[in-house]
């Protein structure tokens, strides 16, 4: 469950009250551990794996409530950020005009104890550069950095103009510090209770963000232009035909090794203090990745190019003694992704849904070692109920629901009480895996229009959102039952 995907009366859910009550649901269902999506901004198609900044936080989760509690905007302030329209999707632009007109209210009364809280946050330097970047992305009306003025668009001579935008930095620190403050208080709340949030980083970051602008020794790009000429994406593979063009800039890991991959570890150890365990989104680009030239339409044609390997895990374990990581290791495999998970002990993800291509393969849950999470489905598949409608053939179906012990003849039926995806969910409870997870939109029965998420496709994604009415019919009874039976 993302925290977008809550019920709020903004539009977007926010780490407030729902976000708290779904915490307790799930605990008394006998959960232990919830998954959300990355943290950090929004970035192309509302995407949280295409931010402009890897150490912020998405201000559209700050809870209006919170705010009046300290006295920084009132209940009239509040109620102006509400949204009138579907509570079924997130519709951004108006939920990112209400949340920055709300904060905007907020600072023009800020208290000595958040002004306090705001300078000791902007200490650190990728706080600051973060803030310092958004600043200057307005000064030059939304302009991406490689075309501002040249004494702008490198971060060290930057540093001479930083007074110049003193207040405009302080505004945007103002709203990260919220984020935090209020990001901290629910996650010791959540963790109060016996949940345990799992996080999600994803690998790459933008062109466009605060990280490239403030480090683009570290990135693979023309020195001139800040251009790179190759870029980030995946082969052909289960989800798209051409593969994937992600389209971000590269990682210079020779230069990454020479500074002892200071960034990554600074990164990793954010992201362990936002989470109790993370998640790393295309770990396979540790070992080896796929380069795609700049001027291509599609992924098709690329090269795999060598990752750092254990290099990086071995700094990074150095200096954050036994991370609690988990390794995404889905799509395009090879031996040395194998022998690198094998190296961290990380646990890799099985998704039922990829087993059954007539081969015995390691996503059917007989063949799941115990050190890997295993899935329902994740945010890039469909649901499992939108999934058993999309199965090409009905020897394929009735394969998939012979192996889930499934008979009776009406699969097609959904909700909350639906046998065909129950009988999903009880088979992945009975894999051997350490952990297993299924998504809210199965809990429910729902079908592929609460699809979060459909890879390669710009539009229409991250927008699902649910009601506390929705929430309130899953079956509790069920699943802590399962739970209890699968001593899960």
């Amino acid at each position: 469950m993302n925290i977008s995907s809550l019920p709020s009366p903004y539009g977007i859910g926010v780490i407030g009250a729902e976000a708290e009550n779904f915490a307790k649901k799930i605990k008394k269902m006998g959960f232990s551990k919830w998954q959300i999506l990355p943290l950090n901004p929004p970035g192309a198609g509302n995407s949280p794996y295409s931010s402009d900044g890897a150490f912020a936080g998405n201000i559209l989760y700050i809870d209006p409530e919170k705010l009046e509690e300290d006295g920084l905007v009132t209940a009239e302030d509040v109620k102006a950020c509400y949204y009138n329209g579907t509570p079924y999707r997130v519709n951004y632009e108006a939920v990112t005009k209400n949340k920055l007109a709300l904060l905007k209210k907020a600072y023009e009364n800020i208290t000595d104890e958040y002004k306090a809280g705001t300078t000791a946050f902007l200490k650190n330097s990728e706080n600051f550069n973060y803030a310092y970047f958004k600043a200057l992305k307005e000064h030059f009306d939304g302009e991406p950095f490689y075309n501002w003025k040249k004494e702008y668009k490198v971060r060290a001579l930057a540093e001479q103009h930083k007074g110049e935008f003193a207040d405009e930095i302080f505004f945007h620190g103002f709203c990260m510090y919220v984020f935090m403050r209020q990001w901290e208080e629910f996650k010791k709340s959540v963790n109060e209770l016996g949940i345990e949030l799992i996080g999600d980083m994803p690998i790459y970051v933008n062109l466009d963000s605060a990280d490239v602008w403030s480090h683009t020794d570290l990135f693979l790009l023309n020195k001139n232009t800040f251009r790179p000429q190759l870029v980030a994406g995946v082969p052909p593979d289960y989800f798209s035909e051409d593969g994937q063009l992600w389209g971000n800039p590269l990682f210079d890991w020779k230069a990454m090794e020479e500074d002892g991959f200071d960034w990554w570890i600074e990164r990793i150890a954010r992201s362990l203090s936002l989470y109790d365990t993370l998640r790393i989104d295309h770990f396979r680009g540790f070992a080896s990745f796929w380069a795609v030239g700049a001027k291509e339409e599609t992924a098709r044609n690329g090269k795999w190019k060598k990752g750092p390997g254990m290099k990086l895990f071995d700094a990074v374990n150095k200096k954050l003694k036994n991370p609690s990581i988990i390794a995404e290791d889905l799509g395009e495999f090879g031996k040395d992704v194998e022998n690198l998970l094998k190296d961290t002990g990380f646990a890799g993800m099985r998704v039922i849904q990829f087993g059954f291509d007539g081969k015995d393969n390691s996503h059917l849950p007989q063949n799941h070692p115990k050190n890997c999470i295993a899935y329902t489905g994740t945010h890039d598949n469909d649901t499992v109920l939108g999934w058993l409608y999309s199965i090409a053939d009905d020897e394929t179906r009735k394969l998939v629901l012979d192996y889930c012990g499934f008979k009776d003849w009406n699969w097609g039926e959904g909700g909350f009480y639906s046998r065909s995806v129950r009988a999903v969910i009880e088979t992945v409870w009975r894999s051997p895996a350490a952990l297993a997870i299924v998504p809210v939109q199965d809990m429910c029965g729902f079908g592929s229009d609460t699809r979060i998420n459909i890879p390669g496709t710009p539009d229409g994604n991250w927008e699902v959102r649910f009601t506390k009415e929705q929430l309130d019919s899953i079956d509790a009874d069920y699943f802590k039952r399962i739970n209890t039976v699968f001593v899960r």
